[in-house]
Order: C-alpha cells, then structure tokens, then sequence
C-alpha cells in the first residue's frame, strides 16, 4: 500500500515538472507594441512593481489589457494570478533566468506567469528600466533642509507633528520639505511613504518621539521611487538648517488686569485706551459701560483705570474717530430698544499719568440714528460725513440691510435700502467699508463684494465672489463667520492699485474656521482675488496694522462661528503678514499666549509700536472664561535690541498735500534708510477696524537730521482724520505722534449742536 502511495506521488511530481517545461512566456500576438521583456526577482527588497491586480484567471493578455487600460507601460505576473502594473522597476529590480518564471498562468496553462517571487515582465516601450533599492535622500535637498534620523511615533494613534499632508502617488521629499517651508515649519517628517507632517522641533519632545534606526524607515515614497519616506509609525525626518523661516518671539507679555471685559478699544488722542463694554445686559451688575486705561499706570492697577459711564447698551455697536480738533470718539447702535439708535461721543482729554475729566456724552431725545442698528459697521466718508451700514433691528431682530449717514441730512429720512444685504442676510453683518483712491466705497459681506458710488451708493461695479474653503465655496468672511479685513499700504504718489486684505472666516454647517487669507485690487480692470493659506485656522481672528506695514494677526478658534458659546479649540498663536514679500511666501509665525481670546477680543496699536491685547467673551462656564487679564504683544521690530528712533514736530494740523517738517534722532541708521508711515485712527471690535487699518507711506526728504514730509494729496487717499505718524530707523519704530489730516470739511466739531454735548471746534 505504501509503495502504491509513493507511486502516486512521483507521478504527480513528474507530471507538474511535464507542465513547469511545457510553459513559456508569450512572444507572439500580444496587442500593439508590448513584447515580454524578461523574467525578474521580487521581493529581495521589497515588491518591484505596485498596482496589483489579483485573478484566479489571470493570463499574459488579461494582464497586459488591465494594465494598458491605465496608460502604464509595464505588465508583470507573478505566482500565476498576480497582475502588476507600473511604468519602472523598483527596489533594485534584477533580472533571473526564464526558467525561473515557471508557473502557469491562472487562466492559460500553457503561459508562464511568473512563480515564487519571479515575475514575467513585458513592456509596451521595448525596454525596462529598473530602479535601485531606495535610499535615505541626504543630499541635494532644496533649500537650507538636511537630514536628521528616522524617527519613531508613540502609537496609539499619536502623531508626533500636527499638520499632515497626504499624497498617495506625488509624495517625495523635495516636495514635502517645499511646503512646510512655505509655511514657516522648521521641521519635517514623510510616513508610509505617501505622509508629509510639517511642526517643530518642540513638538518630538512634547509628543514623545524618539529616533530609531535608519533601517526601520524602509518604505519608498510614493512619488519617487529611489528615496524612503519613513515606514508605518516612522518618519523619515529633516530640520531646516538656514535663516529661520519664522520669528517666533513669545512675546505676549502680561499687562494688567482688567475690570471689565470689553468689546470696543479705541486709542485716543491723549494716548490712553478707552474701552466699552456690555451696559444693563452684562453680566455684572456694577459696570458702567465704559472705562480708561492710563498706560504710564499700568504698574498701579487702582491708578490706571478711569471709571466712565454711557447711558444706553453699546452691547455690539460701532465705532470710529471724528477728525473734529478733539479727535472725539463716536459710538452709533447698540443692543435693543432705545440702545440701537444711540449716538455717544466721548471727547480724550487728560494726558499719562493724568485722568481727564470728560465722560460718554449721550441724549436718545436729541440725537439718534434714523434706524436702529445692532451690529452696524461706521466708516468716515472723504466728504468728512460718518457712513453707518447695516445690522439688526436689535438683540436677534429683523435685518436692517440700508444705510444712513451722520449728521443726518435735511429733507426727513434719507436712509437707502440695499437689497443685497437683505439677501445675505444674517452672514453679513458688520460689513467691511473702505475708501478707495477713486473716491468709491469698498463694501465686503458675506462672500460677496462691491464698490459703490460716493453719492448715490448705487452698485458700481459686482466683484467675483470670495473665495472661501478649498471644500466649501459658501464659507463667509463677515459676521457671524467672522473674518477680518484691512487695506494694504499705500505709497507716494500713490499711484499703484490698493489691495484689500480679507483673512479667516468660518463655513456654514460644521463651522470649520477658513485657513486663507485672499487679497483683491477691486479698482483694477477684470480684479481677482488672490487666496493665500494662513499656516493655521482662524475664525474671529483680530488684525493689526504696524508701522513697518505688515499685519499682525492674533486671538479666534480653529472651529466654530461668533457668538456666545458658539466656538471652541482657540488659535493662541499670532502670525506676521508681510505685503512686500512674494504671495505664499508673507507669512511668519510668532509667539504663542496662554490666554484664550474668543468672541469680543480685540487687538489695537500703541503708541510705542506694541501692540494691546484684551478681551474674550465667550460665555461658556467651565470652558473658556470670561477674559478680564489686558495683554501687550511685543512685535518683530521691538524685539532685536535697537533703540527707538525719537522726533519732534512742531505742527500736528496737515491740510491735504502740505509739507510738515520734523527733526529726528536715529541711532542704527541714517535718514537715507529712514521711514515715515501713517496709520489712520482707529476703533475695533469683533475684528472690524472700522478705518479699514489704512496706512500711507508718504514721500519726505531730509537736510541733516531735518526732515520735510508731504502730506497725502487727496481725501480719497486720506479720508479727513487723526493718524499716528511713525519714523522708522531701519526695521524699529519711534512711538508715534498724533497729527490731523484734511481738517474738519463736515464741520462735526460743531455738531451736535446741543447744550448737554461738549464741542472741540473743526
């Protein structure tokens, strides 16, 4: 019986070795140009070609077909039912002898389909190339990038770096290490050959990554066969090595502490902070809607604030500075009821380390809006005349999609309806109103655009819609998915186009914060908009002009919308956006805080080129709190050691194209490096600065340490008002000087004319 049995078996091993003979690769009546090229070893390194296909019937034409059918021009199978396609060999390839191909195909059992790690390759080009086994890629890297180790995560779902990047065919390292330096990353990681990460140093010790062996990232990019981009839960790691690619300061420095949290930061003439806040709906009871901060007190906290009052709620209302001799401040709108219609105005007076003796000045009987208005935005008009457009009729009202003007007009109501605002309708409140040089408004809502007539406020022109989420083009740049804007600066002679810079917002639906930032020369011929990607997400975002014309950018959630209880995961970090630098190339990462500034922060100027920080209203119990603690952030240009430049001026009431002399004292350079800007005044809430943040760099020239600068020639570059002027010395700003341009040409110094409002004059 055991005899029959060993019988047996050796025929059937005679017979197996019959059909491994009888096999043999097809070399004739294949479609086109694909011809068998050879028979290769798998596996020795790794599999040399991807793309399987697996059929019981696999055959040297089914092979050839499935893979023809997507352009690749190489076919192979392998163990009779594999089918590989892909257009080179990988993994150092090498060639093994027909004989070694020997199993039958799965649907042709005349055909040779490869074997045990053999493949039988054809091609449709006539040749083959094979790659070598891939390496680690240490030289000829882009930029200032080397390479750093393999470097291991702590699993469990963990990752080491924060921003990831998935290319299943293009990753390679160049291409990884490119878009972390873009956006200002020092590190970078590839994973699973088809992962990028992008982070920093810091976030392998805080998230506990080790390095390992260089052998253990061994699988190849997906985008460039010859090089390795880590393994599963390995990284094939790089540092940037050059100029950092980012400033990052930590440079959120503790103030004070507060005693309100409030909405509204305005910097005076007399250079203290008023700020408004919540009156009859806030939550403490004792408020009195409005406070000073006296900065030279800051280190006496019973000192420096200064106790106001307003009488109605300026809960969400708008503001901006009247170019009157006192650079009186106006509030217009508000909560509810009689709040809505409010017009408040405070008059600065007392200087540091001297309270002032004005407070809010308010009568609902004898000034009012013609519209109640909560969440308007307020913006001065060239004709010296204050814009006032949109909100809602009140706490959750019906819209209020029109616009009015102060001091009203004679001839009875004189508010103009826009239809497009009751259209967008409630995504468009506190909209964005600029003055462009032609002398037309910029109005930005919604996602939407336009300019207006300066008379009529008929459309003149329709803009292309914002762009919005690379996955949502309904996502919104104004109230509540709350972006922020700002215009670019303007240089003598101001003849270039002005930019509108628009940066964050929010998505309807999931409210996932936008991480772009999109510019626009609305006054050009066919104007588009250009998107930029911020380095994180950012909704309720709050942005700052500095003196050196770049924008800080700060405080906002990753997630959500504004509004109580409506955001959560806030973004703690700042960024610098830099206008002079090539698009994607304008951003720098900055320090971090610690403190949470959500719905109602706000960031503003000083004087002494900082910038303040305060604020964040959330109103969620347990989560994020109510924010009392007032911040200063140190910029760039403050923190390289230089002494700031001082100057005298001895005349602070510019008419339009006058010339003004001022004398200076540099200490890094000389005043053939010298610069002058002037940032308009301002007032900010909800990340509305409501002068559009406008900065000009005038034209000057200097005799010794005598400087003579020409005003800005028109009020359509310079709406008539109050501006900050700034010399700088090389990157350092001086603290700045507050001069009046363009006068008073609606005479609001005069205005109101009632005995219970005090009037500085025009």
């Amino acid at each position: 019986m055991a005899t029959l049995r060993l019988l047996t078996l050796l025929s059937s091993l005679i017979a197996q070795v019959s059909i491994a003979q009888a096999v043999s690769p097809v070399t004739s009546g294949l479609p086109g140009t694909w011809k068998y090229a050879a028979c290769y070893v798998d596996n020795a390194n790794g599999r040399v070609l991807g793309n399987e296909y697996d059929n019981s019937t696999t055959t040297v034409e089914s092979c050839i077909a499935h893979c023809s059918a997507s352009s690749f021009t190489l076919a192979a199978i392998e163990y009779s039912t594999q089918c590989f396609c892909g257009n080179e060999l990988v993994n150092g390839a090498v060639q093994a002898p027909d004989s070694d191909c020997n199993m039958a195909c799965g649907g042709n059992s005349a055909e040779a389909c490869g074997g045990p790690n053999r493949v039988s390759v054809y091609t449709s080009t006539g040749s083959v190339t094979a790659l070598p086994v891939p390496t680690i890629q240490e030289t000829n890297l882009p930029g200032s990038w080397s390479y750093k180790g393999c470097l291991a995560e702590p699993g469990n779902g963990q990752r080491v770096f924060p921003y990831e990047l998935d290319w299943t065919t293009n990753n390679t390292v160049d291409a990884c290490l490119n878009q972390c330096a873009a956006f200002g990353f020092p590190v970078a990681g590839l994973e699973y050959g088809e992962q990028c990460f992008c982070g920093d140093t810091s976030d392998i010790t805080t998230n506990g990554g080790t390095y390992v062996a260089d052998s253990q990232c061994n699988i190849a990019c997906s985008g460039d066969p010859i090089h390795l981009c880590g393994a599963g839960n390995r990284l094939t790691t790089y540092y940037w090595t050059g100029t950092p690619l980012y400033l990052k300061t930590d440079d959120h420095q503790f103030l004070i502490g507060g005693l309100i949290v409030p909405l509204i930061a305005t910097v005076g003439i007399n250079n203290k902070v008023t700020f408004l806040e919540k009156f009859g709906s806030s939550e403490f009871p004792n408020s009195t809607g409005a406070y000073e901060l006296d900065l030279s007190l800051t280190n006496n906290y019973l000192l420096a604030w200064r106790e106001m009052h307003v009488k109605t709620d300026v809960f969400c209302s708008g503001s901006i500075i009247l170019p009157d001799k006192g650079a009186r401040q106006i509030n217009v709108g508000g909560w509810s009821l009689d709040s809505t219609y409010g017009v408040r105005l405070y008059y600065p007076d007392g200087s540091p380390g001297v309270n002032g003796t004005h407070d809010w000045q308010e009568n609902v009987n004898e000034l009012t809006l013609q519209r109640g208005r909560w969440y308007p935005t307020a913006m001065m008009m060239p004709n010296g005349s204050i814009l006032i457009v949109g909100g809602e009729s009140g706490s959750n009202g019906p819209p209020q999609p029109s616009l009015e003007i102060l001091p009203a007009p004679p001839g009875g109501d004189t508010v103009v309806t826009l239809d497009y605002l009751q259209r967008t309708d409630p995504n468009n409140l506190y909209p964005f109103l600029m003055v462009l040089p032609s002398g037309r408004f910029f109005i930005g809502y919604y996602n939407e655009a336009r300019i207006l007539d300066p008379v009529t406020f008929d459309t003149v022109t329709v803009l292309p819609n914002m762009p919005g989420a690379v996955n949502n083009f309904l996502a919104g740049r104004t109230y509540p998915m709350e972006g922020s804007a700002m215009l670019l600066p303007q240089h003598a002679p101001y003849t270039d186009p002005i930019e509108v810079l628009i940066c964050g917002g929010s998505t309807p639906g999931a409210a996932i914060a936008l991480d772009n930032c999109i510019t626009i020369a609305p006054e050009v011929q066919n104007p588009t908009w250009t998107l930029e990607r911020m380095p994180s997400k950012r909704v309720m975002p709050c942005m700052v002009t500095l003196p050196d014309g770049t924008y800080m950018i700060l405080n906002g959630a990753h997630q959500g919308v504004a509004g109580f209880g409506l955001a959560r995961d806030p973004n703690y970090n700042a960024l610098l956006y830099d206008p002079t630098k090539p698009v994607g190339q304008r951003f720098s990462i900055l320090g971090n805080t610690i403190v949470a500034r959500l719905y109602h922060s706000e960031a503003t100027l000083l004087p002494d080129g900082r910038v303040l920080v305060s604020g964040s209203d959330p109103e969620t119990p347990g989560v994020y709190p109510q924010e009392f603690r007032v911040e200063v952030y140190i910029p760039p240009y403050l923190n390289q050691g230089f002494k700031q430049p001082t100057f005298t001026i001895p005349v602070t009431d510019w008419k339009l194209g006058g010339q003004y002399t001022i004398d200076v004292t540099l200490f890094q350079g000389g005043t053939n490096t010298m610069r002058v800007s002037l940032i308009a005044a301002s007032s900010s809430t909800h990340g509305n600065v409501m002068s559009g943040g406008r900065i000009l760099f005038p034209t000057f020239s200097c005799s010794g340490t005598t400087c003579t600068i020409t005003a800005p020639p028109n009020a359509h570059v310079c709406p008539p008002g109050w501006h900050q002027l700034f010399v700088l010395d090389g990157p350092t700003p001086s603290h700045s000087a507050w001069v009046r341009i363009g006068g008073d040409p609606a005479k609001l110094g005069n205005w109101p004319d009632y005995p219970d409002f005090t009037l500085p004059g025009v």
